[in-house]
């Protein structure tokens, strides 16, 4: 039993943009929809002040024994090369850590974690739900941390970190015209329509709230009762 725990690397946040979700997703679809075994690749991106954020992705072939933990592949020569190919594409992105499609923790994956410490001092380990069952961040990111036993032994495991979903505005255009393009419009399930029933309160929420406020300020003579943009807003509510 551990007695005592290291105190954990900077690393506080993680920042998954879109396009990685939908490649990891399409690198599942594409290798073990059948099988459903998990796939293993690499992360890139920037770290800055704690947080890191992770912009791009490839995949990376990997093998493993179900029955046995410790005996596995990953291709260290394909990865390679797949990155120096990355870095003459975009020579900010670096190597932040390594992701899989779980959906949980392996017997292996400490011992895969530690190859990435070669290319950053904090990797990260981010478990992607290649098809979740509820709404919701689909997302884990875990760091390693060094606990000391009372023998006097080390370990390295893992310690999660929060996680989220985030983009640049030039992404948030690409995902919207994308969406519509990939949506299975033949496929309706409760969970569904509950989760558009969501966004569109939403949308009426801030509406109604940004009424009140004109109104408000009609009512303290701060504001035209006619302004230009209302018949705008009336449009949105």
């Amino acid at each position: 039993m551990a007695d005592n725990k290291k105190a954990p690397t900077e690393i506080t946040n993680v920042v998954v943009h879109p396009l990685v979700l939908l490649s990891i997703v399409d690198h599942f679809y594409r290798v073990s929809k059948e099988s459903g075994k998990r796939v293993v690749g690499v992360l890139l991106g920037e770290t800055s002040r704690g947080r890191v954020d992770i912009t791009n992705s490839y995949a990376v072939p990997f093998e493993e024994d179900e029955k046995n933990g410790s005996i596995w592949f990953l291709d260290h020569d394909f990865h390679e090369a797949m990155f120096s190919m990355f870095k003459k594409i975009n020579a900010r992105e670096r190597i932040v850590g390594w992701y899989s499609t779980g959906p949980k923790i392996k017997q292996c994956d400490i011992d895969i974690h530690q190859l990435f410490h070669k290319y950053h001092s904090a990797p990260v380990y981010v478990i992607i739900d290649a098809h979740p069952k509820e709404l919701g961040i689909p997302t884990k990111a875990y760091i390693s941390v060094e606990q000391v036993h009372e023998d006097g032994t080390q370990t390295l495991n893992f310690q999660h970190i929060p996680s989220e979903i985030g983009a640049l505005e030039a992404e948030e255009v690409g995902v919207e015209h994308l969406l519509p393009d990939i949506k299975d419009t033949s496929i309706s399930t409760l969970a569904t329509q509950v989760h558009a029933k969501m966004l569109s309160l939403r949308s009426l929420v801030t509406h109604l709230q940004e009424l009140r406020d004109y109104l408000g300020l009609v009512l303290a003579k701060k504001t035209s009762t006619q302004p230009k943009d209302l018949s705008t807003n009336a449009r949105y509510v």
